[in-house]
């Protein structure tokens, strides 16, 4: 009987489930029941974790510069590169978007952990081997002549479409080879300041498939570059594919010093040549303004043609650059053109 006198009776056990049914008496399992719950795949890489895609946008923008130079110089035209935003996807949705063939090139990034894609459309191959042995840059095989417009079952087929499974020629994977290096080149100095690379090819595949560098569902970082290799065609893209995993040990150094280079002389001086010239390349609305006067809407609503307007004039008219007063001018005329003459330099708020 000592053993059991600790238990409740039945009718204790039956007034305490009513108590705690109808809130009288208070419970506290120890749980916090108010919390969200939100669900995350311990199996899968989480892109909330960090890899700022800006930081590699930035790296893209003086890798677009030292590429199209680079190519400059083998192509002897000036090739239009234009990269869009770095972007976080799962490397099996990626592979869906591929169509083959295309010139996906299994890449080592030293010091970066894992392998790396560089993926090339064949249109742009073709177009810069055209230009590389003195042609247009049209680029596609056979001539437009030759070229199918139309699917089997008579559906359109996009200008830059190729037969699937074509292979590249020798002297197209040397083409690929020459542009590979050009790329790599590119590459390591756009990352100088942030972090030493090198670069190598581990392999070539022509079907996207076969280049497995990732799980489907781990994400990766993608940076695509649109290119135009010449003005009369050859238009395709060249993507640049990091596995997520691999960039992640980097976050913290690639938030750190892509906004302020490395910390050094040299890479101070690299970002200021790459500021100077990304600002010169900006387009500026400039004029010149001999006076102004203030006046009334009513004013302006009831001028007709033969009014006279004086304004005080001043002893130099302005030379404005995007509405900012920048120099004193003088107005005449050289030839039959009329011109001005830079006198002295304004100083906004000062003049």
């Amino acid at each position: 009987m000592a053993e059991t006198s600790n238990l409740l009776s039945p009718e204790e056990l039956a007034a305490l489930a009513e108590g705690i049914d109808d809130g009288s008496i208070a419970i506290d399992t120890g749980f916090n029941l108010t919390t969200r719950v939100k669900k995350h795949d311990l199996a899968s890489e989480d892109s909330t974790l960090g890899v700022n895609t800006s930081s590699l946008e930035m790296i893209n923008e003086r890798f677009v510069r030292l590429f199209r130079s680079g190519l400059m110089e083998i192509l002897r035209t000036s090739p239009r590169i234009t990269p869009s935003r770095a972007q976080i996807v799962r490397f099996g949705d990626y592979l869906k978007d591929l169509r083959a063939p295309l010139s996906v090139n299994t890449i080592r990034i030293n010091p970066l952990r894992g392998f790396s894609l560089a993926v090339i459309e064949p249109t742009l191959v073709f177009s810069a081997l055209d230009s590389f042995f003195g042609g247009t840059g049209s680029g596609m095989p056979g001539g437009a002549a030759k070229r199918r417009t139309t699917d089997k079952d008579g559906t359109a087929l996009p200008p830059n479409w190729l037969p699937t499974g074509r292979m590249f020629t020798p002297t197209k994977t040397r083409i690929i080879k020459i542009i590979l290096d050009v790329f790599f080149r590119s590459l390591k100095e756009a990352w100088g300041p942030v972090l030493e690379i090198d670069c190598e090819r581990v392999s070539s595949e022509i079907n996207p498939q076969f280049a497995q560098i990732a799980d489907e569902n781990d994400l990766i970082v993608l940076s695509r570059f649109e290119a135009e290799a010449t003005a009369s065609g050859g238009r395709g893209f060249i993507d640049l594919v990091y596995p997520y995993a691999t960039l992640k040990p980097m976050r913290d150094l690639l938030r750190n010093r892509v906004a302020s280079g490395d910390g050094n002389e040299e890479s101070d001086k690299i970002w200021r040549e790459d500021l100077a010239v990304a600002v010169g390349d900006s387009e500026l609305d400039v004029r010149v303004v001999m006076g102004q006067i203030k006046t009334t809407l009513h004013h302006l609503q009831t001028m007709k043609e033969g009014d006279m307007l004086f304004f005080k004039k001043p002893e130099l008219a302005h030379f404005m650059a995007n509405g900012v007063p920048s120099f004193g001018v003088n107005i005449g005329t050289r030839g039959s053109n009329v011109a001005v003459r830079i006198e002295k330099q304004l100083v906004p708020g000062h003049n």
